[in-house]
């Protein structure tokens, strides 16, 4: 991975993936490195100021551009803006009060971007654990291939509490191109489920993966094929999409984009100072880390993973810093079905968290899941 920062793995990887994503429309390498040129390393709060600075006046470009019925420019604008809000809330602290009004704004954009989209996503809430005061249900996107009638589905979810909106820039428009749409969620712990409807992550994530695999089933036969349906996620979506694989096998393939045997062995020897530990602590509910620990010893596979019973692709990075490898050689060797493990070798580019130093890693990945899902 190349490293904006000398020897600073963190805001550098960000860097990173902001680069990758520009050219998906979410950013402009002139603006990033502009960005990246006012932040201190180790210093998260000209992180959050930088970004926030680039989203708060691309936001208003898109403003000006609407207002001057421009609507393509006010569309790419709006992109870039939520990518550079979504990163400017990255490492804020669930108590920092600015942490939902960024959110907020960020997911703003995005609305705001894809009402002038040619082809418009599909807005979707999947009722979740419904009667209880704040949880309701689990937003999401369905983005479609163009002229492709019924096509097959990939179900996904993102990692740690990252948001469905992510999933555009790169996974949406690479299953589009080979015919596949794509069902991005915000499941339990994530984005505006967790931020809003209050619902926390859960070792149990197949419960939320049927739930959302028997809505798809019960309403959106007139959009995709029921019969052709996946389930993949990203970076600690790596467990989730394993979990619900290996408890649904009415899905057609599994796709890991960054595999997780253990989440409490990747956290077990992580300072309780990690830039991300209080977001762990709010994800699953634990007022310190000590507890956020012991919650996170049932997000294993260990006894799951082999009840997985449809082909599955498991991509990873040698030199991810945040998912060691050791997890995707322990998937690897725990299934029991068909299935194929892509290392991408640490002295490629590539070889990083998610492939987001160069995400043209992923298209192996990309094409097994097309001829899988349309044979």
């Amino acid at each position: 991975m190349w490293y904006y920062f000398p020897g600073q793995y963190m805001p550098s990887y960000q860097v990173n993936r902001a680069l990758t994503q520009a050219h998906y429309g979410g950013g402009e390498f002139a603006e990033c490195l502009e960005v990246a040129s006012q932040i201190t390393p180790g210093d998260n709060e000209s992180f959050h100021k930088a970004w926030v600075n680039m989203g708060d006046t691309v936001y208003d470009i898109g403003e000006t551009a609407l207002e001057n019925q421009n609507p393509i420019t006010a569309r790419r604008s709006y992109l870039r803006a939520f990518n550079y809000l979504r990163t400017a809330e990255f490492f804020l602290k669930p108590s920092d009060s600015r942490k939902m009004p960024t959110y907020l704004k960020a997911r703003e954009a995005f609305l705001k971007a894809i009402a002038h989209f040619e082809q418009k996503p599909l807005q979707v809430e999947v009722p979740f654990e419904a009667g209880q005061a704040d949880l309701s249900f689990l937003p999401g996107y369905l983005f479609a291939p163009v002229g492709v009638k019924n096509p097959p589905l990939m179900i996904m979810f993102g990692g740690l509490d990252s948001l469905a909106e992510e999933l555009y820039f790169g996974i949406s428009q690479h299953l589009n191109e080979r015919g596949i749409a794509l069902l991005a969620m915000d499941g339990p712990g994530q984005g505006y489920a967790l931020r809003v409807n209050h619902i926390l992550t859960r070792y149990d994530y197949n419960v939320a993966g049927t739930a959302v695999l028997d809505w798809v089933i019960a309403n959106l036969a007139d959009h995709v094929d029921t019969s052709r349906i996946g389930i993949g996620a990203v970076s600690m979506g790596g467990y989730m999409a394993a979990r619900c694989a290996a408890f649904d096998p009415r899905f057609k393939v599994c796709m890991v984009f960054g595999a997780v045997w253990s989440y409490y062995d990747i956290w077990k020897n992580r300072p309780d100072n990690h830039p991300l530990a209080e977001i762990v602590q709010h994800i699953v509910g634990a007022s310190t880390m000590a507890d956020a620990r012991e919650r996170l010893k049932q997000f294993a596979l260990d006894g799951v993973a082999d009840k997985i019973s449809m082909p599955t692709y498991i991509l990873h990075g040698e030199d991810d810093r945040q998912n060691v490898v050791e997890n995707a050689y322990k998937l690897d060797a725990a299934l029991t079905v068909e299935h194929v493990l892509e290392v991408v070798p640490k002295e490629s580019s590539g070889s990083a968290h998610c492939q987001i130093d160069d995400f043209t890693k992923t298209f192996n990945m990309f094409d097994w899941v097309a001829k899988k899902m349309k044979a």
